[in-house]
C-alpha cells in the first residue's frame, strides 16, 4: 500500500500525504459544511415548529452561514499550517468565541422569535453552577497540550517520540511496526482527564464511575476493532495469493474505473459513508477503502488527494446514520427507542453532504 500511495502522490511521505489530504478535505468542506447550520435550522422549523414551515428557517440564513464559516475558516487554516489533528478542535473553539458573543449582541439574528411546537418553560436552576471559564478550562488545556506536542520546532515532540516500542518480524513474516505511547493523542486526553478529577474535586466514587463507564466503552470498541483490523489487513494484502491476482482493492478499483471513469469524484464520498455506516467508524472506513480510492484515482488520472479527501468526508458523514452511534447517542440523551426517527432526520443532511461534496470534488478535479 505504501508503495502505491508514494507513487500516486509524487513520493511524499505518509505524514505529508495525511497533512495534504486533511487540508484538501477542509477546503472542500468550506463549500459543503458551511450550509450545514442552515440545514439544521430548516429541519427544526419544518418538523418541530408550530407552522411546519421551511420558510421560517430561511430567515436565519445570514447567521447560519456566519456560524458555518466561523468554524470552517479557522479549521482550514489550522489544517493547512498545523496538521490534521487540530482542525475540528481548534475550529470549534474559535467558532464559539466568535458566534456566542455575536448571538448575544443580536448580530444577524432575526427580530422575530421562533418557538417549538410545544413550548415549555425551561428550568434555569442548576445544582452546581459553574463559571464559563472554569467549564472550558479542560478543553482549552487539551487543545494547548495537543498543539504544543505537535509543533516540530519545539523539543517536546522529539522528547515524546523518543520512547518507542518496536515489534519486529511479527510471526516470522518480516513485518515490523512500532508504537510511540507518549506521543499518542489519547495520552494527552488521559492526562487532562486526570487533571480534571483534581481540578473539579470529583469524589472518588464518581471517579470510579467515570472510569468504569469509559472502560466499558473501550472494551466494546476494542472488540469491534479487533475484528475489523485483521479484516482490513487481509483486504489490503490479498494480493499475496497463488492465483496471480492483484489485491482486492486493486481489482475493485480496476472495475470501478472502467464503469465510472472520470466521474468517480461523485461516487467517492458514497463509498466512504457506506464504510462508516456499516462498521460504525470513520477510521475503519478510511483504513478499508483508502487504497481502493487511491487505486481508482491513479487509473483514471485524478488527484489522489482530492479522492482521499472525499473518502474522509464521506466517512465522517456516514457516522450521522450509523446505527451503533445513533443508539449510543440516543441512550445518553434519553431517547432510547427513537433511533429510527433520529436516523430519518439525519439522513437528509447526510445525503446533502455526500452529494454536494461529490459535486465540489468533481469540479475541482476538472480544474486541476
Amino acid at each position: 500500500m505504501g508503495g502505491l500511495v508514494a507513487q500516486a502522490t509524487g513520493g511524499l511521505t505518509l505524514p505529508q500525504v495525511i497533512h495534504t489530504v486533511a487540508a484538501q478535505a477542509v477546503q472542500i468542506d468550506l463549500f459543503v459544511g458551511s450550509l450545514i447550520p442552515l440545514f439544521q435550522v430548516l429541519l427544526l422549523t419544518r418538523f418541530f415548529g408550530r407552522n411546519k414551515s421551511w420558510r421560517e428557517g430561511l430567515v436565519m440564513w445570514k447567521f447560519a452561514l456566519f456560524a458555518g464559516f466561523s468554524f470552517l475558516l479557522p479549521a482550514y487554516l489550522v489544517a493547512l499550517f498545523l496538521g490534521p489533528e487540530f482542525p475540528t478542535l481548534i475550529g470549534a473553539l474559535v467558532a464559539m468565541l466568535i458566534v456566542i458573543p455575536a448571538a448575544r449582541k443580536g448580530f444577524l439574528i432575526p427580530k422575530e422569535v421562533w418557538y417549538f411546537e410545544d413550548k415549555k418553560e425551561e428550568d434555569q436552576t442548576f445544582e452546581h453552577p459553574m463559571s464559563l471559564q472554569r467549564a472550558w478550562l479542560p478543553y482549552i488545556l487539551l487543545t494547548f497540550l495537543l498543539v504544543l506536542t505537535r509543533l516540530p520546532f519545539l523539543p517536546l515532540k522529539a522528547l515524546l517520540q523518543s520512547l518507542s516500542i518496536r515489534f519486529n518480524n511479527l510471526l516470522g513474516t518480516g513485518i515490523s511496526t512500532s508504537l510511540e505511547p507518549l506521543y499518542l493523542p489519547g495520552t494527552i486526553f488521559v492526562i487532562v482527564s486526570l487533571f480534571s478529577f483534581w481540578f473539579f474535586q470529583i469524589k472518588p466514587q464518581n471517579q470510579q464511575q467515570v472510569l468504569s463507564q469509559s472502560l466499558q466503552r473501550l472494551v466494546s470498541s476494542a472488540i469491534a476493532l479487533g475484528g475489523a483490523l485483521p479484516m482490513v489487513r487481509i483486504f489490503i494484502n490479498s494480493g499475496i495469493n497463488s492465483a496471480g491476482l492483484d489485491s482486492m482493492p486493486i481489482e475493485l478499483a480496476r472495475q470501478a474505473s472502467t464503469l465510472v471513469g472520470s466521474y468517480w469524484p461523485l461516487i467517492a464520498p458514497l463509498i466512504g459513508s457506506l464504510g462508516s455506516f456499516l462498521a460504525g467508524s470513520a477510521t475503519f472506513s478510511n483504513m478499508m477503502f483508502s487504497l481502493f480510492q487511491v487505486s481508482v484515482a491513479t487509473q483514471v488520472n485524478l488527484s489522489p488527494f482530492i479522492i482521499l479527501a472525499l473518502q474522509a468526508l464521506g466517512a465522517n458523514a456516514g457516522n450521522m446514520i450509523c446505527v451503533l452511534n445513533v443508539v449510543a447517542a440516543a441512550s445518553v440523551v434519553g431517547l432510547s427507542g427513537k433511533e429510527g426517527s433520529i436516523i430519518r432526520f439525519t439522513l437528509m443532511p447526510m445525503l446533502y453532504y455526500i452529494l454536494w461534496a461529490g459535486v465540489v470534488g468533481f469540479l475541482l478535479s476538472a480544474v486541476i
